[in-house]
C-alpha cells in the first residue's frame, strides 16, 4: 500500500506542476505564449506521463473524483479510496506549494489567480455557476468512462495512458474557458489554498461537480461493462 500511495503523491504532484505550472508561467508569456492549447496539452501530458511511469504501481488516478469513479464501478477497494485521496490531495498542495515558491521569485511577481478554479466572475469566460456545474460533472463523467473503458479487457494493453492523456487534453480544450478546467478536486485545492479568498469560497463546487461526475461515470460504466 505504501508504494501505491507515493506513486499517486509523485503523479498529483505532477499533474498540478505541470499543468498549472504551464498555465502560470507559459500560458501568457509575452513573445512565445502557449495560450490555452498548450494549457490543454500540458494537462494531458502530464497524466500520460505518469500513468506509463507509475500507473501500473497504484493504477494511475491522481485526481479523487477518479478513486470514487472506479470505486462506484467496482474496480477499486472501497477501503482505499480515503487514503488515495488523502496523499492525492497533499500531493496538490506540495505542488502549488513549489509552483509558489518558484513564481514568488520574480521581481514583479504579482498572485492573480494563480491557475485557480472559479465561475462567474473568476471564470475566464464568464460563466455562471450553473455552466460550470454543469461542465465539471459532464466532463468528468465522460472521463471516467474513457478511463474505465480504455482500461477494460477488451482493449489492447498498454494504450490506456494515452486515450486517458489525450481526454483530459480535449476536456481542457473544452472547459479552460467555462472554469479553468478541474474535473480533479486536489488540483483545485492545491491553487485555492494559495489564492484564498474567493477561491477557498468557491472550492466547494469543484469537490461537488467531479466527484458527483466521476461517481455517475462509474455507474454508466457498470452498465456498459459486460464484465462487471
Amino acid at each position: 500500500m505504501q508504494r501505491k500511495l507515493i506513486a499517486e503523491f509523485l503523479g498529483t504532484f505532477w499533474l498540478v506542476f505541470g499543468g498549472c505550472g504551464a498555465a502560470i508561467f507559459a500560458a501568457a508569456f509575452p513573445t512565445l505564449g502557449i495560450g490555452f492549447l498548450g494549457v490543454a496539452l500540458a494537462f494531458g501530458l502530464t497524466v500520460l506521463t505518469m500513468a506509463f511511469a507509475v500507473g501500473g504501481i497504484s493504477g494511475g488516478h491522481f485526481n479523487p473524483a477518479v478513486t470514487v469513479g472506479v470505486a462506484v464501478a467496482g474496480k477499486f477497494p472501497a477501503s482505499n479510496v480515503i487514503p488515495y485521496i488523502v496523499v492525492q490531495v497533499i500531493g496538490a498542495i506540495v505542488a502549488a506549494a513549489v509552483l509558489y515558491l518558484i513564481a514568488s521569485g520574480k521581481a514583479d511577481f504579482q498572485l492573480g489567480g494563480f491557475a485557480a478554479n472559479g465561475y462567474g466572475e473568476h471564470s475566464p469566460g464568464g460563466y455562471g455557476m450553473v455552466s460550470a456545474l454543469v461542465a465539471e460533472i459532464v466532463l468528468t463523467m465522460f472521463f471516467l468512462i474513457v478511463i474505465l473503458g480504455s482500461t477494460s479487457g477488451r482493449v489492447p494493453a498498454g494504450f490506456a495512458p494515452i486515450a486517458i492523456g489525450l481526454a483530459l487534453t480535449l476536456i481542457h480544450l473544452i472547459s479552460i474557458p467555462i472554469t479553468n478546467t478541474s474535473v480533479n478536486p486536489a488540483r483545485s485545492t492545491g491553487q485555492a489554498l494559495f489564492v484564498g479568498g474567493w477561491a477557498l469560497q468557491q472550492l466547494w463546487l469543484f469537490w461537488l461537480a467531479p466527484l458527483v461526475g466521476g461517481a455517475l461515470g462509474g455507474i454508466v460504466w457498470k452498465l456498459l461493462d459486460e464484465d462487471g
